[in-house]
């Protein structure tokens, strides 16, 4: 079954995710770099707004396929889906975090791979238990089990 989301349930979804990646990764940034917490905040609030976007789009166009094309969300999908959304990001991210925090394009890629293997993870983890949460609690019971 292809998830149909209104975008106030995308909004949500994406500022969700962006809101608990903030909290986690500002601090964690400031103490890894030894950089001030306002400028790693910073840093990480335009990524975070930047990404959600990306997030709004990537998901409406994976959502698309995946009614065009039939098929599940499972593991293996949502492994692909973390990987192609989180490849679109490097492109987006690098030359910001390069600029922002004055280092090359190399260094700025080493520190997006750092982030990466935070957000695979947490991306997978992440919609996949608000799918869970959003069949359990906001789409209706099938008619076999409601006429019980």
């Amino acid at each position: 079954m292809s998830p149909s989301k209104s975008l106030k349930e995308r909004l949500f979804h994406a500022l969700l995710f962006e809101i608990i990646a903030v909290a986690i990764c500002a601090p964690t940034l400031a103490w890894l770099m030894d950089r001030p917490l306002g400028h790693m905040g910073a840093l990480t609030l335009m990524f975070s707004a930047i990404a959600t976007l990306w997030n709004m789009l990537f998901n409406a166009g994976f959502d698309r396929a995946q009614r065009r094309m039939g098929f599940s969300r499972t593991l293996p999908v949502r492994v692909l889906h973390a990987s192609l959304f989180e490849l679109g990001l490097i492109f987006l991210l690098v030359p910001l975090a390069a600029w922002w925090l004055s280092v090359s394009l190399l260094e700025a890629f080493i520190l997006d791979i750092g982030l990466i293997l935070f957000f695979l993870p947490y991306a997978i983890v992440f919609n996949w238990s608000y799918d869970v949460l959003r069949a359990r609690w906001f789409e209706p019971a099938p008619a076999a089990a409601t006429a019980k």
